[in-house]
């Protein structure tokens, strides 16, 4: 992308248009805020560019202290503050994506919370396609953090499969992953 993904203006505006104040990041931790209890977000080297937008939108901050090992290093930092918390569940999302709905994360937290013991995640679905955020209970929190750091969650995932529900949603953000500048720009026509 160029830039940090989190600090991409939401929603985009033509060139035109004065740019947003919100981003990716903001809209993400008041999406996420209106079905949680409280939002963390991990941050790595760029933790003192993502402080201000953190703790002004009321969210938590963690740093991952070597972000080198990559993605999954992240998320099992992020969970291990969830049961530091002393909670047994967790919704998640990257950055790199348009934020979802706060109707959108309200229906996977009802589709959680009535979904029988077996079932330990639900994962939106859009067109077929899986995505974010998704909800980990406490037994996908500890299949994530058990798994060494050079995992990836979707090898986990796959292999407890029958434990996940996916949840067709009427979000097509939980499917989009922005990595260049021409599909940050695409988002504008949507």
């Amino acid at each position: 992308m160029g830039r940090d993904k989190a600090l991409l203006p939401w929603p985009p505006s033509a060139s035109d248009q004065a740019s947003s104040k919100d981003t990716f990041l903001s809209t993400a931790i008041r999406s996420l805020a209106l079905a949680s209890d409280f939002v963390i977000v991990v941050a790595g080297k760029n933790e003192s560019v993502l402080a201000p937008i953190v703790y002004s939108d009321g969210a938590s901050l963690v740093t991952n202290p070597d972000p080198s090992r990559g993605q999954f290093s992240s998320l099992q930092i992020g969970l291990h503050e969830v049961l530091n918390r002393g909670r047994d569940a967790a919704i998640v999302t990257l950055v790199d994506r348009p934020p979802a709905g706060g109707s959108t994360v309200q229906t996977l937290r009802d589709a959680f919370e009535s979904a029988p013991r077996e079932i330990w995640a639900i994962v939106p679905e859009f067109s077929g396609k899986h995505g974010h955020p998704y909800i980990a209970g406490r037994e996908m929190i500890e299949k994530f953090l058990q798994a060494p750091v050079t995992a990836n969650a979707r090898d986990i995932e796959h292999r407890v499969q029958e434990h996940i529900r996916y949840l067709s949603v009427d979000d097509p953000f939980v499917a989009l992953n922005i990595n260049t500048p021409e599909e940050y720009t695409a988002l504008i026509a949507k």
